[in-house]
Order: C-alpha cells, then sequence, then structure tokens
C-alpha cells in the first residue's frame, strides 16, 4: 500500500500529513510535559526538529497537490490549517486527501 500512495503526490502528501500529526501529538503530548514537569528541555529540541522538517515538508507537498489536482483556495487554506490543531491532519486525510 505505501509504495501505490508513494507514486502520487496526493499519496505522499497522505504520508507526510500522518507522520506530521503523530509528531505533532508526540510533542505536545509527550516532549512538552518531559520539558516542563520532568525538566528534560531536550525531548522539544529533538521531537521539535523532526516536527518542523515535516511541517515544511507538508506545505510543500499542500502546494504542490492545490495546484496539480486545481483545489480551491478555501480548500487548500482548510488543509494548511488542519495541520495546525492537533489531530487535524488525520480529519484532513479523511476529508479531503482521499481522491
Amino acid at each position: 500500500m505505501i509504495s501505490t500512495l508513494i507514486k502520487s503526490a496526493l499519496g505522499r502528501l497522505r504520508i507526510v500529513a500522518f507522520l506530521e500529526g503523530i509528531s505533532y501529538l508526540v510533542l505536545l503530548g509527550i516532549a512538552m510535559p518531559l520539558k516542563y514537569i520532568a525538566g528534560l528541555p531536550q525531548a522539544v529540541r529533538v521531537v521539535g526538529m523532526v516536527h518542523g522538517v515535516l511541517f515544511v515538508l507538508f506545505v510543500i507537498l499542500l502546494i504542490q497537490v492545490a495546484t496539480e489536482r486545481s483545489w480551491s483556495f478555501k480548500k487548500s487554506l482548510l488543509s494548511f490549517i488542519s495541520s495546525l490543531v492537533p489531530f487535524g491532519t488525520f480529519y484532513a486525510d479523511a476529508k479531503w486527501f482521499r481522491e
């Protein structure tokens, strides 16, 4: 299944959206408490860096897919906003990324 997804820009967007969503939840649910409760700021540095790279990759792929598939500005904007909300990329995948 993954090999099928990698072949298209939309498939790559779906994979990166999933990974970005997971990294965001790990950042908020695990790394941030480790930093502020356990005094381990390194967790946020590592997970934050991974999340940042995935977020930038998500935005690049979103622009590529939106252009390729002639998505409306509204759909593109809502897809972008979904990456700013916890669990948002999972919703976006179910709602907009399965064509």
